[in-house]
């Protein structure tokens, strides 16, 4: 993409609606309640261009629930994605007219000496009563008399648009695939565990918003980036920054609701999931339901275990008792955490700081042995050899009266591992002897951290005898 267009305005006019629409899809979490959009929220459209959606600008401490601190960061987005746009899409609202911010807006954007095109949001029928003539005043041409919510001149609007990048940029050019594997991959956690900060060092500037108060992150905000590794390679990644995932039950209002199901959503599209615990509390329940969240998608699972520098911190200052070197230390905390998200066997858990910029390339250099180890191909005869050995030494347990027995099983998918077990009754697989058989082959195969699904098929073999 080489053309930037970057929405703005004051809160609540439209922008994340505007947004959604021109990308064809619900990407910005749409809210009455000013100040929703925080960080820019990027997308490369299939139009040939980025489009970048911004918090509101001119929002004041009061105006909604934005801690002034974070209105602040909100402000330096907004004069980021004005920097590197190529055209700038200024929102105001039709039904309200002229109001004393966007005046102020529009200076603004004139000192920036930017393309701008003005949008008359929220003009849903012909009859809605505006003053078209009072907004040529802005000295931006003609305005755009939209509809976001219903899609009214959007198309008009597209065109214009279009045709602007053209007469700039000229028609994009379709790039040849030169085979580089990009990688995407998420931060989750709970809030305020530092994962806005770790994006922050993979992408090397300050592109998130970071602040101590919980749940600044809304949305899930996606971002590619190259990391130059230690020994020179370029590692090419998609980064999505995710909002931190309460529990359902501690949900306050509809915001919070729709940025958890982002952040799910995200997940469920990604190669590798990096699960960010804090160092200082250790995993909790809420990380272990996330975690969960993870496996329920069969994602392979990085856990980042943040401020290591603060507990390591603790520990020298004596504050945690009964070890005698750092390395017991660690060892100790690792054991914890394979003991309290043991549904994530051998997913690799690596110490950093964000803060320090302490071992981060080893976050990514995990992602991408992660990400290979899941292309393997499984030999039949040795994953059926390696089921019958252990069906022999620990027998499935009986329910109801019957014990679950494995016929013949296959490999038949990677990304994530899949396969296909005839067995004598499906149903009866119970949740521990599933894990038992996840972890053999795991084992047997050097799959650490990979996940695994088992297709069951129910089928009679007639040289079997069923137990009663």
């Amino acid at each position: 993409m080489n053309f930037n267009v970057a929405i703005v305005g004051r809160p609540n006019v439209g922008k994340s609606r505007l947004f959604n629409r021109l990308a064809g899809k619900r990407i910005s979490i749409v809210h009455d309640m000013p100040g929703v959009t925080r960080d820019v929220i990027t997308r490369d459209l299939d139009d040939g261009y980025t489009l970048m959606d911004t918090g509101g600008m001119g929002l004041l401490e009061g105006m909604s629930d934005t801690p002034g601190k974070i209105v602040n960061a909100v402000e330096g987005q907004i004069d980021f994605s004005i920097d590197a746009a190529d055209l700038v899409l200024f929102v105001v609202d039709g039904r309200e007219g002229l109001m004393a911010l966007d005046k102020q807006m529009a200076e603004r954007l004139r000192r920036s000496e930017k393309r701008v095109m003005l949008i008359v949001n929220k003009v849903d029928t012909e009859t809605t009563a505006i003053n078209d003539k009072e907004f040529y005043r802005y000295g931006f041409g003609e305005p755009h008399l939209v509809s976001a919510e219903h899609g009214r001149g959007i198309s008009t609007l597209r065109k214009a648009i279009l045709k602007l990048r053209d007469d700039v940029a000229g028609p994009p050019i379709k790039e040849e695939d030169d085979g580089k594997k990009v990688l995407k991959v998420c931060f989750i956690g709970r809030p305020n565990v530092g994962k806005s900060s770790l994006s922050n060092c993979l992408v090397q500037s300050d592109r998130f918003i970071v602040s101590d108060v919980p749940g600044t992150t809304r949305d899930s905000i996606e971002m590619p980036f190259v990391w130059k590794s230690k020994r020179g390679e370029d590692w090419h990644f998609m980064l999505t920054d995710t909002a931190g995932i309460r529990k359902q039950t501690k949900l306050n209002s509809s915001v919070e609701y729709f940025s958890r199901v982002r952040s799910l959503d995200a997940i469920r599209g990604v190669d590798v999931v990096f699960m960010v615990i804090d160092a200082k509390e250790g995993p909790t329940n809420q990380d272990k339901a996330i975690a969960g969240e993870a496996t329920k998608a069969n994602k392979p699972v990085v856990i980042v275990v943040n401020k290591w520098d603060l507990a390591l911190e603790a520990w020298e200052k004596e504050e945690i008792d009964g070890f005698e070197t750092e390395k017991e230390f660690r060892e100790a905390f690792e054991k914890g955490i394979q003991r309290e998200l043991f549904f994530v066997p051998g997913s690799p858990i690596r110490f950093v700081s964000a803060k320090e910029g302490i071992d981060v390339e080893k976050i990514l250099l995990s992602a991408r042995q992660l990400n290979k180890r899941q292309n393997r191909r499984i030999p039949t005869g040795r994953l059926n050899n390696k089921l019958y050995k252990m069906a022999e030494r620990l027998p499935a347990p009986k329910r109801d009266g019957k014990r679950f027995r494995i016929y013949y099983a296959v490999h038949t998918g990677n990304y994530p591992y899949r396969f296909k077990i005839f067995c004598n009754q499906a149903k009866k697989l119970d949740d521990s002897y599933r894990r038992f058989l996840l972890k053999g082959l795991v084992q047997e195969f050097e799959l650490d951290g990979c996940p695994m699904v088992f297709d069951l098929v129910n089928k009679t073999n007639p040289y079997v005898r069923e137990e009663d």
